[in-house]
């Protein structure tokens, strides 16, 4: 995680949380004008627009006062979804004999995506089968790692 994505997680998560929900994962995308820190937040019972709006503003404001993005930015506030993105040891945990789709940040035994049945969590690494093979594949290697929803 980088040192921007820290800051922002030691800032927002504390404020997310005291509002009553979790704090699911944060993702910052710096591109000039168009950078985009978006908020995923996730409660019992499901997330409605008018949470994404409560989180928002009060968010809004930290960032104000806090002002920790230099450059412009839009934020969004948004539930994690059907597709719900993956970012800590414990949310794997929680979705274990799902399928997900993992995309890591370098190449592991000459492949960087991986789609499969997640197995479980080992230590500090993430078990997936691919078809009838099992890779363990380091937390601190994955780039995005998403739930694939099943409409069973």
């Amino acid at each position: 995680m980088s040192s921007k994505l820290e800051q922002l997680q030691a800032l927002l998560a504390p404020v997310v949380v005291a509002l009553g929900y979790e704090c699911w994962g944060i993702e910052f995308t710096p591109q000039g004008k168009h950078s985009l820190l978006r908020v995923y937040i996730d409660k019992e019972g499901g997330v409605l627009v008018e949470d994404c709006e409560i989180v928002s503003r009060q968010i809004s404001g930290v960032l104000d006062v806090e002002d920790p993005i230099s450059v412009e930015y839009t934020l969004e506030v948004s539930s994690p979804g059907m597709d719900r993105p993956l970012f800590t040891l414990e949310q794997f945990a929680r979705h274990v004999n799902e399928q997900v789709k993992i995309r890591l940040r370098t190449p592991f035994e000459g492949r960087r995506n991986f789609q499969g049945l997640l197995r479980g969590v080992e230590e500090q690494e993430v078990v997936i089968q691919v078809e009838d093979h099992e890779f363990l594949l380091p937390i601190d290697s994955i780039d995005k790692a998403n739930i694939i929803p099943s409409f069973d």
